[in-house]
């Protein structure tokens, strides 16, 4: 007997008219338009609308293992290094994989609009294994996960916040792995992956998008309010709440951390295997990882900042976008400022 369905608790608001019309312009990805979600106002396309429930009522299993973030936080990184260590550190299924395949994206097609999917079927009528990839993109999350076998150890990403997780992860205490990076930045690379997949299709400038980030405009935003309910979860045991910057100083430590967490030691003989496999060169170059059938298919504009870009950089040093705009630099520290008193430490 199936189990009767959650009633959604969230209400769901179409963003403002003017506010979702100036945002099309800039968006070209959704055409529909845009909601908010519950009293902090998660950002979604138009399709949240009529998918939230069904997303919210997803039955995660005992065993899953998540990464939880908000985008652009060390997100593919963790789950390479998650899924090695989970997995025995097999380099070769890993190589042979996608990552996406691999540690499936839970809500990614919630992004794929219908009309951008039909582009796509058009400019790739003449490859059957192109077609295929696009319906596999285009199919919700809790559909192919739930026909997983249950002899297989899922691995799911999302960035959806803990309020809009479907309640049985942590009724079933999966183990969740969340990851916080500096919000300035998140937002610098946000900034390029929304140029980068036609799914957002972002054609402003960064001080625009600096504006829309603030603003908690810009899909699973606010920042603060994801993080926060991050850490209210922090203490439970089949919760680890990781930091970017930590993971940057020391790897190693982090390694042993996950694989505490997740009860797969790692041999330190192995570890210097596994740290060069997570390098930032091996990174960029690895077809597992940096959505290379993504680009095979159109879904990234070409032009624009490769998926896999700088990577490491120190806590202290500012990206480029914002130290051409000292004024915006300024104000951001502000925000950052400001934001993080409602916190002991971020």
């Amino acid at each position: 007997m199936e189990n009767t369905p959650i009633k959604f608790p969230h209400e769901i608001r179409d963003v403002e008219e003017s506010t979702s019309a100036e945002l099309l312009d800039y968006f070209h990805g959704e055409r529909t338009g845009f909601v908010q979600v519950g009293p902090e106002g998660y950002f979604f396309p138009h399709k949240y609308k009529e998918e939230a429930e069904k997303y919210y009522n997803f039955e995660a299993r005992s065993d899953d293992i998540w990464i939880v973030t908000v985008p652009r936080s060390g997100t593919t990184w963790t789950q390479e290094l998650i899924w090695l260590v989970a997995n025995g550190l097999d380099f070769q299924q890993a190589q042979r994989r996608p990552l996406t395949e691999r540690f499936p994206f839970l809500e990614f097609p919630l992004f794929v609009h219908p009309k951008v999917k039909e582009e796509l079927q058009e400019e790739n009528k003449d490859s059957a294994e192109a077609l295929e990839f696009i319906e596999q993109i285009s199919r919700p999350g809790y559909e192919t996960l739930s026909e997983l076998p249950r002899s297989e150890r899922r691995f799911i990403k999302t960035h959806f916040p803990f309020s809009l997780l479907p309640p049985s992860v942590m009724e079933n205490k999966c183990k969740v792995i969340y990851v916080v990076r500096d919000p300035k930045d998140v937002a610098v690379s946000y900034y390029h992956l929304n140029r980068l997949f036609r799914t957002q299709g972002y054609v402003g400038d960064f001080e625009r998008y600096w504006r829309y980030f603030q603003q908690g405009l810009n899909p699973w935003l606010p920042y603060y309010s994801h993080v926060k309910e991050a850490r209210e979860h922090a203490h439970l045991p089949n919760v680890l709440f990781l930091r970017y910057e930590d993971m940057l100083v020391d790897l190693p430590g982090t390694i042993h951390s996950i694989a505490g967490f997740l009860e797969s030691p790692v041999k330190q003989e192995d570890l210097g295997k596994l740290l060069d496999h997570l390098s930032i060169k091996s990174f960029r170059e690895n077809k597992s990882v940096n959505m290379h059938q993504m680009a095979a298919v159109g879904v990234l504009n070409k032009g624009e900042a490769g998926f896999v870009r700088s990577g490491a950089k120190t806590a202290s040093q500012p990206q480029k976008e914002f130290i051409d705009n000292p004024k915006l630099l300024n104000s951001a520290n502000e925000w950052v400022e400001q934001n993080v008193k409602c916190f002991k430490t971020i």
